[in-house]
């Protein structure tokens, strides 16, 4: 290069053999290529674009064309198997729906009432096997104390040492002196009126005393009964609840007297 190329008046400008070359083997620059006037003529400058975008001079309204919106999660394409997927949806379905009603069920079992089935004849006439009862378990709640059991009332409880569930009505309140005569029960020798007992008990037994928090449980057909005759008076916690309503076969249908 010759010399340094100015822009005075009067002065060529002078260039070197690399911008001859580019000027078209001309020592001098075109006052209309001057870098100066090249970059005046250009306006908006090019707008930085994506890699994987063609690379083509936009302007700045063109540019959230350069950046799509990210799509949704449910957008992609999922390699998920659809038996996976139906699987998925049917333990949503279990735990949004079949998994609350098994609570409540629960729940209700356990502190509510229950149904049970009566196996066995102890209790003729009264109730009768494989019928079916509803067990109300909150009038003997320890916590809620609505009332305690009552005589005459018909009970199911559990006696220890035994897998199943017993069905008595009660005799023997906490303090009752229970004594039978000639297949008539007497209650503190008070001769007990029972119009549910079809079939009276053979022979005496007693008398004997009913401790507190305990009761006397007897069935009403009283020769084929196990009863407190036997095991001798129950503690009132193993009291599960009142037989309430008999619900099959339907001509048993209603409240257990």
């Amino acid at each position: 290069m010759t010399e340094l190329p100015h822009s005075r008046p009067g002065h060529k400008n002078l260039l070197s053999r690399c911008d001859q070359a580019r000027y078209g083997g001309h020592d001098t620059m075109p006052l209309s290529r001057h870098p100066r006037a090249s970059l005046a003529s250009v306006g908006t400058p090019p707008t930085w674009q994506h890699p994987t975008q063609a690379v083509t001079p936009v302007g700045v309204a063109e540019a959230p064309a350069l950046y799509p919106a990210r799509p949704s999660a449910w957008q992609y394409r999922s390699d998920i198997h659809p038996g996976w997927r139906y699987l998925a949806r049917g333990l949503r379905i279990l735990l949004e729906t079949i998994a609350p009603a098994l609570i409540v069920a629960l729940v209700i079992n356990l502190f509510i009432a229950q149904a049970t089935r009566v196996h066995g004849q102890s209790m003729e006439p009264t109730l009768h096997s494989d019928q079916r009862l509803v067990v109300e378990k909150l009038s003997y709640n320890n916590w809620l104390h609505l009332r305690s059991p009552q005589r005459g009332d018909v009970v199911v409880l559990r006696i220890n040492g035994m897998d199943e569930l017993l069905i008595k009505r009660v005799i023997g309140l906490p303090g009752d002196q229970v004594e039978i005569r000639h297949g008539q029960v007497f209650i503190n020798h008070q001769m007990l009126d029972e119009p549910y007992v079809v079939f009276p008990a053979e022979g005496d037994y007693g008398p004997v005393d009913v401790p507190p928090l305990h009761l006397f449980v007897l069935g009403d057909n009283r020769n084929f009964s196990n009863d407190s005759r036997t095991f001798g008076p129950i503690p009132m916690k193993n009291v599960v609840g009142r037989a309430w309503f008999s619900y099959w076969p339907p001509e048993t249908l209603g409240p257990v007297q």
